[in-house]
């Protein structure tokens, strides 16, 4: 489904955890992957960002973004608000 968002982490990383309280606070649910313990999701993570090793990595609809950029992340939600139009 592409309105489903993924997020690639690391529990250490400062950087994920304000990315998933930015999604929490939108209320935009996702799937939290842990690539430091789960080595299928680090390898999908490499595939999505074109080998990319930091974290976090996003896939919202059909944008992966590696980072936290808020502006980016936030403009990247603008297309659920579209789909939910849609349907």
């Amino acid at each position: 489904m592409s309105k489903q968002i993924k997020i690639y982490t690391n529990p250490g990383c400062p950087y994920c955890k304000m990315a998933k309280e930015f999604l929490l606070k939108k209320g935009v649910e996702f799937i939290d992957y842990d690539v430091k313990n789960d080595k299928d999701a680090r390898e999908e993570m490499k595939k999505i960002s074109g080998g990319a090793l930091r974290v976090p990595v996003i896939s919202v609809c059909n944008e992966v973004m590696v980072g936290f950029d808020r502006g980016r992340l936030e403009q990247a939600l603008s297309c659920l608000e579209q789909s939910s139009k849609i349907e």
